[in-house]
């Protein structure tokens, strides 16, 4: 019957316990793979792993609750120190003479000065001689006419900082396009009549601005304003105007320096000001901590300022100038050498410095280690320029940063390399700064308060 037919099957389907034995295995060993394997520990440097984004989470999860532990202690300790109207008597404190807002002022007479000139160069009314020697006293006037101001009337520091900053960029700026349009003229002398023709026919073809046609107010003030420090006859320009784009970077800008101004009347100033006890009893071990404790709020500061200078208000400049160059930094954060983090984080310095010093000096047949040491010194010279002057004192600890910069950049060249040159880049920037702040606002302190 049917059911002693299943009953057969069922008996004949069954097996010994050995047989069980070995199907159990052989079919696990088909479905699973091997539990154990030859491999290296994930923390192994052999192990070739190298996602480690949670450990930065970590790290940036640790630095808010410190930060915000910090910033409740200050307000515990010292209150709501933030006077808004304390920013606005830096530039109109003493109306009578608003020294500050004259310097600025008075920079349109350099730039409308250095037009003249090659324009007179151009109709040959000013020799070449002439035009060198009357462009190094338009120069010179840049940077000892604030001078001179500053020390005579005492604005505000910071007032005095930013317009002497100002007069830095112009000087640069107008070396340069005397020193372009300079080389053009001298070009264009040793090239024949026609060839010159033929040249400037090709240039207004194609739309290009060409020499001497840029010899007018509308090219020299369009180049003041850029956010640029070397000079062109043409400019890469964007078609449009991002408007959208244009309001986010009005709004960072507005945003960012208003908590860049609050965070240092809240922050910076009582650590600095409770550093002094110990710096003046030269109590070495305070002076450190205090040191230490200025590091933070300073570089805290000083990453804003980067954000809110070369990547907010460059690109808002840039954007309202259809200007299409925004190389204005490159990634410096993972500098790995001095002289890399340098040539990284204010791109057009760089490139005015490459320009019109380091490639000259190859040129006049220097080597490239002269031409960088040079380079150094000028750097090192308008770090002094710009803190000593309007502070009235002259100490020279920014000029001893910047000329210490030279064994640091060869040490980190040539022995500090990867990972650990790019640690010493980063102490060097978050422990020399405060250091230098220390120093200046003690003498400042003395002499002036």
């Amino acid at each position: 019957s049917v059911m002693d037919q299943n009953a057969r099957l069922r008996k004949s389907s069954l097996r010994t316990p050995e047989e069980l034995i070995s199907y159990s295995t052989s079919e696990t060993e088909k479905k699973e793979r091997p539990l154990h394997v030859e491999q290296d520990s994930l923390l192994s440097t052999a192990s070739g792993f190298e996602n480690y984004r949670g450990f930065l989470q970590l790290g940036a999860i640790l630095l808010v609750l410190s930060t915000f532990r910090v910033a409740l202690d200050n307000l515990l300790r010292y209150g709501v120190l933030v006077n808004p109207v304390m920013w606005l008597g830096v530039f109109f404190d003493d109306p009578d003479r608003w020294p500050c807002t004259a310097l600025i002022l008075s920079l349109n007479v350099y730039i409308i000065g250095a037009l003249l000139l090659q324009k007179g160069l151009v109709k040959g009314v000013v020799s070449d001689v002439a035009t060198r020697w009357l462009s190094s006293v338009i120069l010179a006037s840049i940077l000892i006419v604030p001078t001179c101001t500053v020390m005579v009337t005492a604005p505000n520091p910071f007032a005095a900082a930013f317009a002497l900053a100002l007069h830095t960029v112009s000087f640069l700026k107008l070396f340069s396009y005397m020193v372009v349009n300079s080389d053009l003229h001298r070009n264009r002398k040793q090239t024949d009549h026609e060839v010159n023709q033929k040249l400037e026919k090709q240039g207004k073809a194609n739309n290009l601005v060409v020499y001497p046609e840029n010899l007018n107010m509308k090219d020299i003030y369009y180049y003041m304003f850029a956010p640029t420090l070397c000079y062109e006859l043409n400019f890469p320009r964007n078609v449009r105007i991002r408007k959208r784009y244009l309001m986010k970077r009005l709004i960072e800008v507005i945003l960012l320096s208003s908590m860049l101004l609050a965070l240092g009347q809240q922050w910076l100033v009582p650590t600095i000001q409770n550093s002094m006890q110990p710096f003046k009893e030269m109590d070495y071990s305070r002076t450190v901590e205090r040191v230490l404790k200025l590091a933070i709020p300073n570089h805290f500061l000083w990453l804003m300022f980067f954000y809110v200078f070369f990547h907010s208000l460059l690109n808002l400049i840039g954007e309202v100038l259809r200007f299409a160059d925004r190389g204005f930094y490159s990634d410096w954060w993972n500098a790995e050498t001095i002289p890399e983090f340098w040539a990284e984080w204010n791109i057009p310095v760089h490139k005015w410095a490459r320009r019109h010093v380091f490639k000259p000096m190859l040129q006049a047949g220097y080597s490239k280690l002269q031409a960088a040491t040079l380079v150094f010194f000028v750097s090192a010279f308008f770090h002094e320029f710009l803190v000593s002057v309007p502070l009235r004192m002259l100490r020279a600890w920014a000029f001893v940063g910047m000329i210490s910069q030279i064994p640091l950049a060869y040490a980190t060249s040539k022995v500090l390399k990867g990972v650990l040159g790019n640690v010493v880049v980063w102490l060097s920037i978050i422990l020399g700064q405060p250091v230098a702040v220390l120093m200046y606002f003690h003498d400042y302190y003395i002499l002036h308060l």
